[in-house]
């Protein structure tokens, strides 16, 4: 049984999804951030850097119990652990983790900064609307020409599409129509049209959350700031 701390933005989608395509069974701990419940003692014992996710596995390796947080770390770790959606083969392994690692390092922090700029700045910076816009366009022109020869980004649906998709699902946020990424279109319906995305997407949605804290300054900075809140 797997313990997992989550809330439904991208990178926590990320891994709901890989749980349900999986089929480990886990239970689920709702972090909602909009309150600063990430900022809890009990969550930073878990995670210093207080960011969804986390996971405990009381089964890690060798037997032993094992706390890991960073959602490409943990979508590694239950590929392993689970023997799917990740090549076994050098080479293919390597494909897979080079486009995971695209989207850690690249999609996830850009498409975050124009949601930022785009949609959560009380004062709007025009520059940096227009310097994260275009490099989401960028981003996104780079994933459609990858997914124009292949089905999924390192061939087979892996743990790199499970990582990319939930980010790209705020296209609108990010000033992106995807009509203008035909292959992505493709891609992103045909990966929207699984049973475990479905359920994976669904997971905490009838939690309370955003929509009930009002977007003030101290709600800018539980989510946006250096300073820990504890929660309201």
């Amino acid at each position: 049984m797997l313990d997992v701390f989550s809330w439904r933005t991208g990178n926590g989608r990320k891994i709901h999804i890989m749980l349900e395509e999986t089929g480990i069974d886990y239970r689920l701990h709702p972090i909602n951030i909009h309150k600063g419940e990430q900022f809890t003692p009990e969550f930073l014992a878990l995670n210093p850097n207080n960011k969804i996710p986390v996971i405990v596995d009381d089964d890690g390796p060798g037997g032993d119990p094992l706390t890991l947080f960073e959602s490409g770390a943990i979508l590694l770790y239950l590929a392993e652990k689970t023997g799917q959606l990740l090549p076994t083969d050098p080479v293919g392994r390597l494909k897979v983790i080079q486009w995971l690692m695209f989207q850690v390092g690249g999609v996830g922090p850009m498409l975050g900064q124009a949601h930022y700029f785009r949609g959560y700045t009380a004062d709007p910076v025009p520059h940096g609307i227009e310097r994260y816009t275009n490099e989401a366009g960028r981003l996104y022109r780079v994933i459609d020409k990858q997914l124009g020869d292949h089905e999924y980004l390192a061939g087979d649906y892996s743990i790199a599409d499970i990582a990319t998709f939930p980010w790209l699902q705020g296209h609108e946020k990010q000033g992106q129509d995807l009509a203008d990424y035909p292959n992505i279109r493709r891609w992103f319906d045909a990966i929207m049209a699984r049973q475990a995305v479905q359920r994976g997407i669904k997971l905490l949605r009838d939690d309370p959350g955003e929509a009930e804290v009002p977007h003030d300054d101290k709600w800018r900075d539980i989510m946006f700031g250096a300073i820990q809140y504890q929660p309201r």
